[in-house]
């Protein structure tokens, strides 16, 4: 993937705004890659710093460097190209993000990421969207349609919680890193559907039966969506069990892993369902069955890869938006009112706030009505913190707002230019400055907690009688499935334990159909003289 992504760069010179070779454009901006791992790193320990902002801040100087020595023509390397980000550089990061994700903590509170993911954004969207189309009119930014004030609601109702996940740890608080984790997932495809919904209907004149043909629509993608991606990760997990690539190559087996991945991507985008979720749901297929069916070399290898491509596109990303900040010909149409587009971008900031804040603490608090236990439930602390993780916004929000406002990365129109660097000022302000509170906010209201020698258990937030897991990740503890679980005998039990009824159930069908067909913990294939045989013991 990272290869055709160069390859792409050098046979398209339409993307390069530099007047010598784009090798040379491309030598720099992977020159620039470097440098933001190295200082990254250097800066690791620090109080304030993380490599987004390291990455962004780099951009912005980078930016600087190319528009004072280009004379004020241009202060990028590259065009920003919706295809490239939604094609190359997104699906590396979503799919690592469901391939590492620690499944017994998500499925866990799944209902609650559904609630902050889908529920809020639509909470947000509603809110950010009446607000546009309600202080927007009395300000002159141009002629926008009611498409584009929804359009607006749905790019920035995605979130960037990169930074704060960068500060979480999932050892320490794995409910608080579930949640924000799970949420930004379902959120940014959550935005994406919305996005795509928006412009595939006619919203000028709406009423009741463009309204349902909305919601069925939505409804649609995000089922189809989710199912595409669960029936391509198992596809993948059937043909490694079957086939026995390890047997002949271990190279076979990643490279098959990393193609299905790449193509639930690519057939999502085909049948314009959400990409988005496809990739993550077969990520987390791929790791509770792909994953066991190969070699012990094969997964040390896959783990790693998509994991450093997910870490690569990520900084790409930050450098790319950075460096795109100071480009002259957006500014260039807001330099008569410098006063506008500084309304609108604080305008947008405000309502991200209030959107955000309108449904993170009502539903933290619904959410907490339906768990008994006090170690399930989100206290204030907490929900300040998510409230605070979905603030800043990132590279969904710029892709989402050029491909509304632009035409294959240029705007020649006033209103339009105004939207473009207002969501550049908008990512800029949110990344750098609440990205530099993030670290010192959690450290005050998250401290690190005193653990002490055999006392207490390394996930602090649920007693093990309630740690029932749904999906066991590859890295959990073997003695999670040996817990004892009661089976439900009645209506009134199910209604009691609806988590754990679910969970049994799953687990008894997960370990007798599953399992055995299409591979996993315990039932991966034996290949002889393979490291698998030497170090997974056989089941009798």
């Amino acid at each position: 993937m990272a290869v055709g992504l160069v390859s792409l760069l050098a046979k398209m010179p339409m993307t390069s705004t530099s007047e010598d070779s784009p090798v040379a454009s491309i030598n720099l901006f992977v020159a620039l890659l470097c440098a933001c791992i190295v200082i990254g790193h250097l800066l690791e320990e620090n109080r304030w710093m993380n490599e987004s902002i390291t990455a962004l801040l780099i951009g912005l100087c980078t930016g600087i460097i190319i528009l004072l020595t280009s004379g004020g023509r241009s202060s990028r390397l590259l065009v920003f190209s919706e295809d490239l980000f939604f094609i190359y550089l997104l699906p590396p990061i979503i799919f690592n993000a469901g391939f590492q994700v620690k499944k017994k903590q998500f499925f866990r509170n799944f209902m609650t990421i559904i609630l902050f993911g889908a529920i809020g954004t639509l909470i947000s969207f509603a809110i950010i969207s009446y607000g546009v189309m309600h202080f927007f009119k009395k300000m002159n930014i141009g002629s926008l349609r009611v498409g584009d004030y929804l359009a607006i609601g749905a790019i920035f109702s995605a979130t960037d919680s990169v930074c704060t996940l960068q500060v979480l740890n999932q050892d320490d608080t794995p409910l608080l890193y579930s949640l924000v984790f799970g949420e930004g997932v379902v959120n940014d495809a959550t935005s994406v559907v919305l996005f795509n919904a928006i412009q595939s209907f006619d919203l000028s004149h709406i009423n009741s039966s463009i309204f349902l043909q909305f919601v069925g629509n939505f409804s649609y993608l995000f089922i189809a969506s989710t199912v595409l991606g669960v029936v391509a990760g198992l596809l993948s997990a059937y043909m490694i069990k079957k086939l026995y690539f390890g047997r002949h190559s271990t190279d076979r087996e990643v490279a098959l892993m990393m193609l299905m991945a790449y193509l639930s991507y690519m057939q999502a985008e085909f049948f314009d369902l959400s990409a988005i979720l496809t990739v993550f749901f077969c990520g987390i297929v791929m790791s509770h069955y792909t994953w066991h069916n190969v070699t012990e070399s094969s997964r040390i290898t896959t783990k790693h890869a998509f994991a450093t491509l997910s870490f690569i596109c990520e900084i790409f990303i930050f450098l790319y938006v950075g460096m795109d900040a100071l480009d002259i010909e957006k500014w260039r149409f807001v330099n008569d009112s410098p006063g506008t587009s500084a309304g609108v971008s604080s305008i947008l900031l405000g309502l991200i706030l209030v959107g955000r804040a309108a449904f993170v603490f009502p539903l933290s608090c619904l959410s907490n009505l339906t768990k008994k236990s006090p170690y399930e439930k989100i206290d204030i602390k907490q929900q300040v913190t998510i409230w605070w993780a979905g603030l800043m916004r990132g590279a969904v929000s710029m892709a989402l707002a050029y491909n509304q406002f632009t035409r294959e990365g240029h705007t020649h129109l006033r209103g339009n230019a105004i939207m473009i660097t207002s969501t550049i000022t908008v990512v800029l302000f949110s990344t750098v400055v609440f990205g530099l509170m993030t670290k010192p906010l959690v450290r005050i209201l998250l401290p690190p907690p005193k653990h002490v020698n055999g006392m207490f258990p390394s996930e602090p937030t649920l007693p093990k009688s309630l740690s029932v897991p749904l999906l066991i990740n590859g890295h959990d503890s073997e003695a999670d499935l040996c817990y004892n679980i009661p089976h439900p005998t009645s209506l009134r039990m199910f209604l009691a334990t609806p988590s754990h009824t679910v969970h049994y159930y799953w687990r008894k069908f997960d370990n007798g159909f599953m399992r055995p067909v299409f591979g996993g913990r315990g039932f991966a294939p034996l290949i002889p003289c393979s490291p698998t045989e030497q170090s997974v013991p056989r089941l009798h």
